[in-house]
Formats: C-alpha cells, sequence, structure tokens
C-alpha cells in the first residue's frame, strides 16, 4: 500500500463523568489479583490416601507367580528362538524375552551369535537371524524334491 500523508489527527475522549466512571472500573478490575484466597468454614477432603494402589498391587502379585527368570540350557533358548523366527523374520528384544522366559542379558549373549541386529530402516532396532541359520521347514516334502530334482539336470 502506498500513499501520502495530508492530514494528522489526534482524538481525546470527552472527560465527562460517564467516561470516568468506565476508566474507574477498568482500573480496579486491573487492580484485583487473577486468584484469590477462599476461607473454607469445613474440611474437603475429596480423596483418600492408600499405601499402594491397585495397579500396583496387580503388578507385583503378578511377578510373584511368575517368579525370577532362570537360565535355561543354550540349546533350548536356541530352540525356541529358532521356532519364533519360524513364524517371523524380524522380532523386537522385548518379543523375544517374552517369548522365551529369559533375562535380557543372557539372551542378547545368545543372539549375538546367532542374529544379525538391524541398526537402519526399514527393520530398524529389530533381531533377523544370520543366513547361515536361516533353514526354515517347508511345508510339503514334494516341492523339496522337485527342486533337487531340478539341481540333477
Amino acid at each position: 500500500m502506498e500513499g501520502k500523508i495530508v492530514q494528522k489527527l489526534e482524538c481525546r475522549p470527552y472527560a465527562d463523568n460517564c467516561y470516568m466512571k468506565l476508566k474507574l472500573e477498568s482500573i480496579r478490575k486491573a487492580s484485583l489479583p487473577a486468584r484469590q484466597i477462599k476461607q473454607l468454614d469445613r474440611v474437603v477432603q475429596t480423596f483418600k490416601p492408600v499405601s499402594d494402589h491397585k495397579n500396583n498391587i496387580e503388578y507385583i502379585e503378578r511377578k510373584k507367580a511368575e517368579g525370577k527368570k532362570a537360565r535355561d540350557d543354550k540349546d533350548a533358548v536356541l530352540e525356541m528362538l529358532f521356532a519364533a523366527f519360524e513364524k517371523h523374520q524380524y522380532y523386537n528384544i522385548k518379543d523375544l524375552v517374552k517369548i522365551t522366559k529369559q533375562p535380557i542379558t543372557y539372551l542378547k549373549e545368545i543372539l549375538k551369535e546367532v542374529c544379525n541386529y538391524n541398526l537402519k530402516n526399514p527393520h530398524k532396532n529389530m533381531w533377523e537371524l544370520k543366513p547361515e541359520y536361516r533353514h526354515y521347514k517347508q511345508d510339503n516334502p514334494e516341492a523339496e524334491a522337485k527342486k533337487d530334482d531340478s539341481d540333477d539336470d
């Protein structure tokens, strides 16, 4: 927008009683604190303090029922891992802990031997079997036999 100023104008309100009352009221409103203290005549208790919450109690009971995670034989853990990796190719460490029910440190030791840890997308932070361990079961032995016959030709 372009233009040229020709006249300058200043406006002031007419100082009568009505305007003065309006300004006085706005000053009073501004001077009042936003929060005010309120005196109560009786005790108000909206909650009852508890020593332990229901969710915490359930969690503790469930943990006691499970017991401590004991280290199983390495071969047994490997069998569980191979069975899991036949269902899915990639697993998160938390899922593998749930499947094998092993301590996370012990499970990581075994996973480092037989699995690769993916650091890049699309399977970031997931474990996958190393190529030498990827011997997945085939559903029909006829397909395997046909494959062997085609190799002989």
